[in-house]
């Protein structure tokens, strides 16, 4: 089998050692609930060797119009508690799944019928999932 390091292309921070208890972490969970999204997971990928993050947060919205405002929001308060920017944002176009990624945390926004179809906590079945219960 070959070695699968070749897909590790991208380099994690290793300044700040990150957990769920970490600032940005806790930022964007807060965020997601604060916006209403439903069905919020974190996946625990820090012990996958092929993992591109420590962490995917994933959560749906059953708008085109919430999606929006989870993203929006989420960039807006890890900004402002966290003085973090998102390295890249994709999927606001097309408004299905959008992701926001902080290098060590991915956030994968979704509308249900992409999660659906995707799937990812089941492509992630190695990670610890944590499910967040919204208040």
């Amino acid at each position: 089998m070959a070695n699968l390091s070749v897909l590790n292309t991208r380099k994690k921070s290793t300044v700040v050692k990150l957990t769920r208890n970490s600032k940005i972490f806790k930022s964007i969970i807060n965020a997601i609930e604060d916006k209403k999204g439903e069905h919020i997971v974190s996946l625990d990928l820090r012990k996958i060797p092929e993992a591109s993050a420590d962490f995917f947060i994933i959560c749906q919205a059953s708008s085109t119009t919430q999606l929006k405002a989870i993203c929006e929001f989420i960039v807006e308060e890890v900004k402002l508690k966290c003085n973090e920017t998102p390295n890249k944002q994709e999927g606001k176009q097309a408004l299905q799944w959008i992701l926001v990624d902080y290098i060590n945390i991915v956030v994968h926004i979704m509308y249900p019928e992409a999660r659906n179809f995707y799937k990812l906590e089941e492509m992630w079945n190695d990670a610890g999932i944590l499910k967040h219960e919204t208040n």
